[in-house]
């Protein structure tokens, strides 16, 4: 019975370390879809979300993920921040990762997360990310037309290290065009009342990093254990969604589990009202 006992557990630890394995090191892309009345009915367009890479790279110098946001052909691509952790003190391999990705798409926006805050080098990094063609919006908002459809989008530096002004990035905002906000942080929503976007989009929790069958994430930053914003799509408002992307890296732990690494093609389709 021990022998058999222990043969079972060797067998449960070898699925798990696999699991862990994989989730961790490989990613899926996950697709998910709005739409608004903002939008004239029968047009489109389409975002891919990088979150939460914290300098890691996904096969040789990321050319899975390259190819990956490539063969997607999003309109535009928008990093929610931590695209390096507060540790990373070599730009190389980010840097490589960015000059590749504008090379498949010239339309990049970028904002702060707490991890470009807490690395000694803030300024060295962003400035080598404007000198790659990277847009930041750093509390401030443009307009973008893609695919024949015009829309608003805004962008903070990170809320959870107090960088943020939602005044600024919504500053001559047209509010009759769809509007998106990229915060790295979810806990924006419970920070400021009323925020003016139709979509906000962000990262920052990993997805819980550890998930659990039949409970979820078992912890996020700024949440604590068992965050009520994990992952994925929140109802927040009249027609107003929180989508949060549980990323492609780790932080503290370098493991996932039942929470496999992603990125994410959002499309935003319109509608009769």
């Amino acid at each position: 019975m021990k022998k058999w006992f222990m043969i079972f557990t060797l067998i449960i630890l070898i699925v798990i370390s696999t699991k862990i394995y994989f989730d961790t090191n490989d990613f899926i892309v996950n697709k998910v879809q709005y739409q608004s009345d903002k939008i004239p009915e029968g047009n489109e367009f389409t975002v891919l979300q990088i979150s939460d890479l914290h300098n890691k790279s996904f096969e040789k110098n990321n050319e899975k993920l390259i190819n990956t946001a490539e063969n997607l052909s999003p309109d535009i691509i928008v990093i929610t921040g931590d695209l390096i952790d507060r540790s990373t003190d070599d730009f190389t391999n980010v840097f490589s990762f960015i000059k590749k990705i504008v090379t498949i798409n010239k339309e990049i926006y970028f904002v702060t997360g707490n991890h470009e805050w807490e690395n000694a080098n803030t300024e060295d990094f962003l400035e080598g990310l404007r000198e790659r063609n990277v847009k930041i919006l750093s509390n401030q908002s443009t307009q973008i037309t893609a695919e024949n459809v015009t829309f608003s989008l805004s962008g903070i530096d990170d809320a959870s290290t107090n960088h943020e002004d939602i005044t600024g990035a919504f500053q001559n905002v047209d509010q009759d065009l769809y509007t998106i906000l990229l915060s790295h942080t979810p806990s924006v929503t419970e920070k400021y009342e009323d925020i003016p976007a139709d979509l906000i989009l962000s990262g920052h929790t990993h997805g819980g990093q550890v998930r659990l069958p039949f409970i979820g994430a078992l912890v996020a930053p700024d949440q604590g254990f068992l965050p009520k914003f994990d992952k994925g799509t929140f109802k927040i408002g009249q027609d107003q969604y929180l989508y949060i992307d549980s990323g492609l890296g780790t932080s503290v732990a370098p493991i996932r589990f039942l929470n496999k690494s992603q990125l994410s093609l959002i499309k935003i389709t319109g509608s009769s009202g």
